[in-house]
């Protein structure tokens, strides 16, 4: 009899062991997935050094970029507006040269205040290389890189 409830303390005090380990693996898992790399879907006139970008506040148009969606946000007649282009007053303007600033986070325009106050004198000098020009092979994965075509050239030849 005593085998038997030893035999029994034995098994349920492995399953105990079992469930907590299945409860860690699980809230593991929802933590991982925080932050994503999306290179391969920001400008290339983005700045360099981000694996992950939401959106580019360009202090000089008074604009911002949004990288999921593709879009500029920026005001007309007094109303926030979201466009796949820029507005009449913003066209000529050089991205590749105007200054940008990583904004992480939605809807960034609602501290559109806030944001024009602190980046008004903004000028980072690393911040000035853009996707287009570097030649650092993680930015190859953006289909608008220049060496997009020879580095999925290479990647197939491996397989």
């Amino acid at each position: 009899m005593k085998k038997l409830i030893l035999l029994f303390l034995l098994c349920s005090g492995g399953l105990m062991i079992q469930t907590t380990s299945a409860q860690i693996s699980v809230d593991a898992n929802i933590r991982l997935p925080s932050i994503r790399a999306n290179i391969s879907t920001q400008p290339i006139w983005g700045p360099v050094g981000y694996d992950h970008v939401d959106n580019y506040y360009m202090p000089d148009i008074e604009a911002y970029y949004n990288v999921p969606t593709r879009q500029y946000t920026y005001q007309q007649n007094g109303r926030w507006v979201s466009r796949s282009y820029l507005p009449a007053r913003s066209r000529n303007v050089d991205l590749y040269k105007t200054r940008k600033v990583v904004i992480n986070g939605s809807r960034p325009y609602l501290r559109h205040n806030e944001y024009r106050s602190k980046y008004a004198t903004y000028n980072d000098p690393s911040n000035r290389g853009s996707i287009r020009d570097s030649r650092d092979s993680r930015y190859y994965i953006n289909k608008n890189h220049p060496e997009y075509n020879n580095w999925r050239n290479r990647n197939r030849n491996r397989k």
